[in-house]
């Protein structure tokens, strides 16, 4: 018995639109449901359904919940935050313009992707969260111990405050950022602060760091 060619020439069982924009849109669908409900409160199928694809097409590109999110970091976290350690690196030797820098760029991601701050209070900070050892082998453990090292070398240089301690630095500058977009909600309301964007986020926080780092923010 001869058995018939495909004609298309893909593989039997692979779906017939493979592209890599579908399966892009079905981690963005998942991050959104991520941030939303919650990881664990969020099965596949679910994932499956408001992207309008079948169970088994989301099986097909990530097998699991697991490696699903183990492509959500390495496609989604890291190409957004490697460019903030990249300029870190770039900068080393200028506290006052890496801090700038940092917050700067942290404030335009984190305004670019709403889904971040509140999966990152669900499922990092939150005890039993689901990306958080995953976060702290990657992201974290690029971008934290450099910025404390690169505090510690410039205080040793005169050029920040010696009663800093540089890793509560960093947790700082973690708070003065991440926390206002996860809070942001709250505080535009109970302040009648919704006229206040990225900018002008970044441009306050420097102000506070610039008197507590003695820093020339200007």
């Amino acid at each position: 018995m001869t058995t018939r060619k495909n004609p298309s020439g893909r593989t039997p069982g692979r779906p017939v639109r493979s592209r890599g924009d579908e399966r892009g849109r079905l981690l963005d669908v998942a991050l959104t449901l991520f941030s939303k409900h919650g990881i664990a409160a969020t099965p596949l199928t679910a994932i499956a359904r408001r992207a309008r694809v079948t169970p088994a097409l989301l099986h097909y590109y990530f097998g699991s919940r697991e490696r699903l999110l183990d492509a959500l970091m390495e496609e989604r976290f890291l190409p957004l935050l490697e460019p903030v350690r990249a300029d870190l690196l770039a900068q080393a030797h200028d506290p006052a313009r890496q801090i700038q820098t940092l917050v700067r760029s942290l404030f335009r991601v984190l305004e670019a992707n709403p889904w971040l701050p509140p999966l990152w209070l669900r499922e990092v900070l939150s005890e039993g969260g689901l990306l958080r050892e995953r976060l702290l082998r990657g992201v974290a453990s690029r971008i934290a111990p450099l910025l404390r090292d690169a505090i510690a070398a410039a205080q040793a240089r005169g050029q920040i405050n010696r009663d800093l301690d540089p890793r509560l630095t960093v947790v700082s500058l973690i708070g003065l950022t991440v926390f206002p977009f996860a809070a942001r909600p709250i505080w535009t309301r109970l302040l009648d602060a919704d006229d206040v964007d990225a900018e002008r986020l970044a441009a306050h926080t420097l102000a506070l760091l610039g008197r507590g780092l003695e820093l020339d923010h200007a």
